[in-house]
């Protein structure tokens, strides 16, 4: 039996779904009181930085190929 994979044309950009997800955690991370759950969402929100700042510099013209 093979299992196909779900593919689906991604509508946002990165960039942008990053961008949402990074405005819903700090929305969560408001709510909860220190402890490990805030933590782990602190973190989630760096990588998510951390992936846009990846794309902004994969975007930049020293990335790009030579014409």
């Amino acid at each position: 039996m093979i299992i196909k994979r779900r593919r689906l044309k991604q509508t946002h950009s990165l960039e942008e779904r990053l961008a949402k997800d990074t405005a819903q955690l700090l929305q969560q991370t408001k709510l909860l009181p220190d402890g490990a759950a805030k933590e782990h969402l602190m973190k989630r929100i760096q990588q998510n930085e951390a992936a846009v700042h990846v794309c902004e510099l994969l975007r930049s013209p020293q990335f790009q190929p030579a014409k």
